[in-house]
């Protein structure tokens, strides 16, 4: 292993340790981003004032995200523990990325159904989900058979952001379409089961445990994507889920033809869903746990979009 390149060795560790393949697309950028902006130095030969300098200018010059500056330490300090064996001993305290306040972009109950109705097919499925369920549009697609549960009408949602799994709800208007839906995906995985393919990624550990699971109709997604594609690790041929640029591609347009003139991404539904709950007089920390919020004070910035209109004050002007 270590006659291999650096960024194969990353991959390699990045995989035995069973990380996501956005991860590993995510880590082996920064990493190299941070060779090319020392001058293609060797990791080995640089340390904690490199990285803080390298951290600092993401956050002053590039003035990325605060996330985004957390992933590239996180990414870097894999390099170093994981990969290179040489521990990071200093603490690294670049200059901090700025955190911009905004409010989230809500839609009203009538925006949210007009963009839908502009919707079709498999597209307005997802949307209405989105809406629904408060779910990413990630944590939508990534969807496995199993994780629907018609009978108590709840969603499980694995490995939501975090790495934690939360229960939402499953909505009553969704499931005779659902259930149509997954009638047509079962016959195409029957299909696919009889032309030699029909399996699906799994966990590593999973697909050792249970070499036939990967076949299996539980373990399918909800949102198979259209054709077979090449497993990027494995080489395998795979179904994966649909890719989320169609469906945020088709709630833009829809938007734009229900009339609806705020910015309409498919993370709107999400801020939605939540700002109606609590309209709707839901409790917060019932709400935070449908939104899988590690801490009530996230799920908090919505109620500052209730009763928008300077936070429901009555303005002199509309005085009788």
């Amino acid at each position: 292993m270590s006659g291999k390149k650096l960024l194969d060795r990353v991959r390699d560790t990045l995989r035995r340790k069973n990380y996501a393949f956005r991860t590993e697309q995510a880590y082996t950028s920064w990493i190299k981003r941070y060779i090319f902006y020392h001058h293609k130095r060797h990791p080995e030969e640089m340390g904690e004032h490199e990285i803080e300098a390298f951290l600092t200018y993401l956050a002053v010059e590039s003035e990325v995200s605060p996330s985004t500056q957390n992933q590239t330490l996180a990414a870097l300090q894999f390099l170093y523990n994981e990969v290179l064996h040489l521990p990071l001993d200093q603490e690294i305290l670049p200059a901090p990325a700025k955190r911009p306040k905004h409010l989230p972009v809500v839609l009203s109950k009538r925006e949210a159904l007009g963009v839908l109705e502009e919707l079709s097919g498999v597209h307005k499925l997802i949307a209405r989900l989105l809406y629904g369920s408060g779910l990413r549009v990630s944590e939508c697609l990534r969807l496995r058979i199993q994780d629907l549960d018609f009978d108590r009408g709840e969603i499980l949602i694995r490995s939501g952001k975090g790495s934690k799994d939360r229960v939402s709800v499953l909505p009553d208007a969704v499931r005779s379409d659902l259930q149509r839906h997954l009638k047509s995906v079962k016959v195409a995985h029957q299909q696919a089961l009889a032309e030699g393919y029909g399996s699906v990624g799994l966990h590593r550990g999973l697909s050792r445990k249970y070499p036939n699971a990967a076949r299996e109709w539980i373990w399918q997604y909800v949102f198979p994507a259209p054709k077979r594609s090449r497993d990027p690790r494995s080489g395998e041929v795979r179904r994966h889920h649909l890719h989320p640029s169609g469906i945020r591609r088709e709630v833009k347009a829809a938007a734009r033809r229900a009339g609806v003139t705020k910015h309409v991404t498919t993370h709107i539904f999400r801020h939605s869903f939540a700002t109606h709950l609590l309209e709707n007089g839901y409790d917060i920390r019932t709400v935070q746990e449908l939104l899988g919020h590690a801490d009530v004070k996230t799920t908090m910035i919505y109620t500052h979009v209730l009763n928008k209109g300077g936070r429901g004050v009555r303005s002199p002007l509309d005085e009788d």
